[in-house]
C-alpha cells in the first residue's frame, strides 16, 4: 500500500510538470524503478520494442498496476490473522489521510485529475472497510449464531401460540376429540329432544357417565340428560346452571353440585360418577375432579325399565310426554358414554383426551348405541 502512496504521489507530479519543456516523462517498470536518465547496462539497440507512451497510456497502466495490486492484496489478506489486518487497517487509515494532505488539487483546471485521484482514494477506504469486515468476521459468526438461534426460538415460539389459537378456534367451531358426528339442538323447544337406547338394561349400582357438550344458552337448570322410571323421573340426572353443575341420584334430595359453570359456545367435557356401596360421586370438567362427595344414596339401585333421554328430562308415562320448554338444553352434544362402573382417575382423563370419541361405555357407547333424534335435533358433522 505504502507502493500504492507513491505511485499516485508521483501522477500528480507529472500533471503539475505538464506545461514544462525540460520535462521528462517518467517510465514505471514492473520492478517499481524510476528511471532518472540512467541508461542500462544493454546494449539498447538489442531490443527495438520499446516505443514511446503519451501520457494518457502511462496514466491508464499506473491505474492498471494500482488496481492489479489492490487485487491481489485483497486476495491475500484472506488468509491473515486477525491481528495482522489489524495493523494493515491502521496503516490504510494513515496513507488515506496522508494522500490527502499531500496530494490536494491545487487549481479548478486539474478538476478531472482530482476527481481520478478522490475516486482512488475511494477504492482504498473501500479496502479498509473490507478488510474491518474480514477482521470482525470471525467474532461475528458467533454472534450471528446466537442471533439464528434466537431468531429460530421466537419462530418456535410463534408457531405455538399460532397453533393454541388454532386448537382454540377450531374447539369453538368444529367437534372434539376426534369425534365424527354431534347432536345438534338448535332451540330450546319442549318437542326437541334425543332418545337412547342402551345396549343393556340400566339395573346400575355404579356408574360413570361422560359426554362433550357445547351450550348455546343456560337458564337456572338445564338438562343434558336424565333418566327415570314411572315411580322416580330423577333416577339420573346431569345439568347445568348459569354457575353450577349439577348430578342427581335417586331423587332431588340426593344432589351433588359444582360451582363451576360451563362456557358458552366451547366445547366442555363432563364426568360424573357414582357408587352405591359407600355412596361416593364425583363430577370432573375437563379432566380436572370439581366436586366429590360420599353417602350420596348409598344403598340405593339404579332399576331398569325406565327412559334415558339427552336434552330433556323425563316426567310422565311415556317419551315426550310432559317436557318443559325452560329446562330443554340447546346446543350440541357428542361422546356420550355409560360404563356400569365407577372410572378411575386416570380412565376419566383419558375419556376427555384428544381421542376420547373413540373410547366407548359398555352400557352406552356413542356410536354404537341407538340414538334417535326428535323435534329438529339432529345429527351433524
Amino acid at each position: 500500500m505504502y507502493l500504492l502512496g507513491i505511485l499516485l504521489c508521483a501522477l500528480w507530479s507529472a500533471v503539475l510538470a505538464e506545461n514544462s519543456d525540460d520535462y521528462e516523462l517518467m517510465y514505471v517498470n514492473l520492478d517499481n524503478e524510476i528511471d532518472n536518465g540512467f541508461h542500462p547496462t544493454e546494449d539498447p539497440t538489442s531490443c527495438d520494442c520499446r516505443r514511446e507512451h503519451s501520457e494518457w497510456d502511462k496514466l491508464f497502466i499506473m491505474l492498471e498496476n494500482s488496481q492489479m495490486r489492490e487485487g491481489m492484496l485483497l486476495q491475500a489478506t484472506d488468509d491473515v490473522l486477525r491481528g495482522e489486518l489489524q495493523k494493515l487497517q491502521a496503516e490504510l487509515g494513515r496513507l488515506a489521510g496522508s494522500l490527502a494532505r499531500q496530494c490536494a488539487p491545487a487549481a479548478p483546471a486539474e478538476a478531472g485529475l482530482a476527481r481520478a485521484l478522490d475516486e482512488l482514494l475511494q477504492a482504498s477506504r473501500e479496502a479498509g472497510r473490507r478488510l474491518a469486515l474480514l477482521e470482525g468476521a470471525a467474532a461475528r459468526r458467533g454472534e450471528e449464531a446466537g442471533r439464528a438461534l434466537g431468531a429460530v426460538l421466537q419462530e418456535l415460539r410463534q408457531a405455538r401460540a399460532d397453533l393454541s389459537a388454532l386448537r382454540g378456534w377450531a374447539a369453538r367451531r368444529w367437534l372434539p376429540a376426534g369425534c365424527e358426528t354431534a347432536i345438534l339442538f338448535p332451540m330450546r323447544s319442549k318437542k326437541i329432544f334425543g332418545s337412547v337406547h342402551p345396549v343393556r338394561p340400566m339395573q346400575l349400582e355404579s356408574f360413570s357417565i361422560c359426554l362433550w357438550v357445547k351450550a348455546t344458552d343456560v337458564l337456572n337448570k338445564t338438562i343434558l340428560f336424565s333418566y327415570g322410571t314411572k315411580k322416580n323421573p330423577y333416577e339420573i340426572q346431569l345439568s347445568l346452571s348459569y354457575r353450577s353443575t349439577m348430578l342427581v341420584v335417586g331423587g332431588e334430595e340426593n344432589k351433588l353440585v359444582a360451582d363451576t359453570a360451563v362456557s358458552l359456545g366451547r366445547w366442555t367435557h363432563l364426568c360424573g360418577t357414582w357408587n352405591s356401596e359407600n355412596g361416593l360421586s364425583s363430577l370432573w370438567v375437563n379432566g380436572e375432579l370439581v366436586a366429590s362427595t360420599v353417602k350420596m344414596a348409598s344403598g340405593h339401585i339404579v332399576p331398569e325399565g325406565g327412559i334415558l333421554q339427552i336434552g330433556q328430562e323425563k316426567n310422565g308415562c311415556c317419551v315426550g310426554s310432559s317436557f318443559d320448554e325452560t329446562l330443554a338444553f340447546s346446543g350440541r352434544l357428542t361422546g356420550f358414554n355409560i360404563w356400569d362402573r365407577v372410572l378411575s382417575h386416570e380412565e376419566i382423563r383419558e375419556t376427555g383426551g384428544a381421542e376420547s370419541c373413540h373410547i366407548r361405555g359398555n352400557v352406552v357407547g356413542w356410536g354404537v348405541t341407538e340414538i334417535q333424534p326428535h323435534g329438529g335435533a339432529q345429527y351433524v358433522s
